[in-house]
């Protein structure tokens, strides 16, 4: 693995701008944060008072933790697409299928 540190190109004024929008997408993941805890909370809720889940909440929690994830790869300059509100938020064409079954053992 190398571990090599590259010098950048762009200047400094370029690299705040880019600073200022992680700011602003690290509060929509805390927001995020938030809003996915709770809906794990009702969906457990959910489950237990019904045995079964919903889907329409699965699949707008899969779409959240995709947005999530596209947060953390741009903060942390693993990606250069900028994420929901600078860009489009992703749709169920972007996300990994949700698990069939879900099992518990």
């Amino acid at each position: 693995m190398s571990t090599e540190t590259r010098a950048t190109t762009v200047n400094r004024g370029e690299i705040l701008k880019r600073f200022i929008v992680t700011l602003v997408c690290l509060i929509f993941f805390e927001v995020l944060t938030l809003i996915l805890e709770v809906a794990t909370l009702f969906q457990y809720g959910y489950l237990l008072a019904a045995k079964k889940r919903s889907e329409p909440l699965r699949r707008a929690c899969n779409a959240l933790s995709l947005y999530g994830y596209r947060i953390m790869r741009y903060a942390t300059l693993n990606d250069n697409r900028r994420p929901f509100p600078f860009a489009e938020f992703p749709g169920d064409e972007d996300c990994e299928p949700p698990a069939k079954q879900v099992q518990f053992r």
